[in-house]
């Protein structure tokens, strides 16, 4: 009898020990093999590509082409001497701030001209992101809201800080902006649409605590954000993308989204975590 038996499924790992937090065998097996860096990022501004990417993002935002991003959400990394230093060794002061430098003027580049971002911020580099920011863009505002992450709640021999910063800054005066559209959740838990101006502040006292272990912040951060300052299909760009939050919260509400990350773990997570919101 002629054997019809197909070739087995042979995955990259079978290990458990090889597994990382948040990630199964089966999902190391399906993501690695997907991984992508900038030799295949190729694109100019009539053919655009979603995707992640695995790279340190003041590089990575290097090949994107000119005046095609509409938004940028991202939190800089406070100690990118760990990804991008190959001395090993800390950086100073000035050169986090020249490196910041470079990467926000390559962020300047790639935005349209209506287009805009969102840095978010600890309270350590909250005034250098002000002047930084000042340099090539117009500061819209800043926003202050209650940060209750785990990390955010270490002690301190003085006031405990539970508040975090948020820089909205723009290309042009001429940029978009829906205040009206933020989405707020009643005591029903159901997305309102709401007319009150008094709760369309830069005070954001109601993020809730972070429930997945995944998440870095509550989606509700980036749901206010993208609901204000973007468009379905509109391109969104987070250079130091993390776990994937921003990535999460763009996808489930329909913007187009590119992503650079360093630590493959996070970047895996991240895939992960995209493909099953957008499923």
């Amino acid at each position: 009898m002629a054997e019809s038996q197909t070739k087995s499924f042979e995955p990259i790992l079978n290990n458990p020990l090889e597994s990382s937090s948040g990630l199964t065998i089966n999902d190391l097996n399906r993501y690695l093999p997907a991984i992508q860096t900038l030799e295949d990022l190729s694109m100019n501004a009539e053919e655009m590509k979603e995707g992640l990417f695995l790279s340190e993002g003041s590089k990575g935002i290097k090949k994107i082409p000119d005046q095609c991003i509409d938004l940028i959400i991202t939190e800089p990394p406070r100690e990118p001497w760990i990804d991008i230093d190959s001395r090993g060794s800390q950086m100073t002061l000035q050169e986090y701030y020249e490196w910041n430098q470079n990467w926000l003027s390559e962020a300047h580049r790639t935005l349209k001209s209506t287009g805009g971002i969102y840095l978010i911020s600890d309270w350590h580099h909250s005034s250098m992101y002000y002047g930084l920011l000042s340099n090539n863009f117009i500061i819209q505002n800043r926003i202050t809201w209650h940060n209750r992450s785990a990390e955010n709640r270490l002690q301190s021999p003085t006031w405990k800080n539970q508040s975090g910063d948020i820089w909205f800054a723009t290309k042009n005066e001429d940029f978009l902006f829906d205040n009206h559209a933020v989405s707020l959740k009643s005591d029903r838990g159901q997305l309102l649409h709401s007319r009150d101006e008094k709760l369309q502040t830069n005070f954001w006292f109601d993020i809730p605590a972070v429930k997945n272990q995944d998440s870095r912040y509550s989606d509700k951060i980036y749901a206010k954000i993208l609901e204000a300052s973007s468009f379905k299909l509109n391109w969104i760009l987070d250079p130091f993308m993390r776990n994937g939050d921003v990535g999460v919260a763009a996808k489930k509400i329909g913007r187009r989204f590119i992503g650079f990350e360093t630590n493959k773990d996070l970047l895996l997570l991240s895939m992960k975590r995209i493909d099953q919101n957008n499923n």
